[in-house]
């Protein structure tokens, strides 16, 4: 692992982490390493994934006050923040963040017997999928607002695949540019999850790059193209029934699974789950007051 310090310019607890790159077959990914804030501190690593167009910086104000609980990574997924782009003629499926993980547990922890996994949103959704696939890789399971892929009725796998392969040959246009990051952190504030300028600031930090005519995004355009694959929801739940992890739901009250009308039942196959109910939005990890979601998870974690 390739370490260097952060450049990010945060400042106090924050900032007590370093960069990392952890090569791999065909990208290197990217991230960040809280190290544990106590010598006695457990041995099982934290790794820490982000949703969908975020970055690692998702989790800058919690990662610090995990750190009493052992070594936290926060990564960034293939596409987003400062880790490779897949080879062209290559898309984003769940299955290959899936291959990431497993490859990055493989060849940068393999003196770990298992991990434990905290997910947001996309990242949930991968931690999910790999504890159901790799059950003894994984030894405690949280979920931000997030509980397993979208599904769709089996009926509905031949248009899926013709949208994303229509895209797939018509491409992407070009990325717009911003006079500064404060511009887009601005623009960032007015979307479907809004944050607040100041979180959206540090976050989009490591989102963009300097190119002509100002800065543009780093993340792969590849990511807003539709699947061409989907599963459906019979296939969830054989993830979902798979994971024996003992397991942690954090539900936002304003987040996207207030309107998920599935997560019921998906929740109850889990054999071993609580949930933790937050006054948030979906990024209730990021934003706002996120001393109940850090204390959930903290208590969680340390538990025998």
């Amino acid at each position: 692992m390739n370490q260097s310090f952060l450049p990010t310019g945060l400042s106090g607890p924050d900032a007590d982490c370093r960069d990392i790159q952890w090569p791999l077959k065909s990208l290197t990914l990217a991230g960040l390493h809280w190290p544990c804030s106590r010598p006695e501190g457990k041995t099982t690593p934290v790794l820490m994934l982000h949703g969908w167009l975020d970055n690692c910086l998702s989790f800058y104000r919690l990662a610090p006050r995990l750190r009493d609980t052992g070594d936290l990574w926060a990564i960034d997924h293939a596409g987003h923040g400062l880790s490779g782009h897949r080879p062209p003629g290559h898309s984003y499926l769940l299955a290959d963040y899936v291959s990431d993980l497993a490859e990055l547990l493989e060849t940068h922890f393999p003196e770990h017997e298992s991990v434990d996994l905290v997910g947001h949103s996309l990242g949930g959704i991968v931690a999910l999928m790999f504890a159901g696939a790799f059950p003894e890789k994984v030894r405690r399971l949280v979920m931000i607002d997030s509980l397993g892929p979208l599904s769709k009725a089996p009926e509905e796998a031949v248009g899926q695949l013709r949208r994303g392969i229509h895209k797939r040959l018509t491409g992407s246009g070009q990325s717009a540019g911003y006079a500064s990051v404060d511009e887009a952190a601005r623009l960032r504030g007015r979307g479907r999850n809004p944050l607040s300028p100041e979180v959206a600031k540090v976050m989009l930090s490591r989102n963009l790059e300097q190119g002509s005519g100002g800065l543009r995004w780093r993340t792969d355009p590849r990511l807003r193209h539709p699947s061409v694959m989907m599963f459906t929801e019979e296939q969830v739940m054989a993830f979902v029934e798979s994971v024996t992890a003992r397991t942690l739901l954090i539900r936002a009250e304003h987040g996207l699974l207030a309107n998920f009308d599935r997560w019921q039942d998906r929740y109850n196959a889990l054999p071993d789950v609580r949930s933790l109910d937050i006054d948030g939005g979906h990024h209730c990890h990021l934003d706002g007051d996120i001393s109940p979601v850090a204390s959930g998870i903290r208590s969680f974690l340390a538990e025998a």
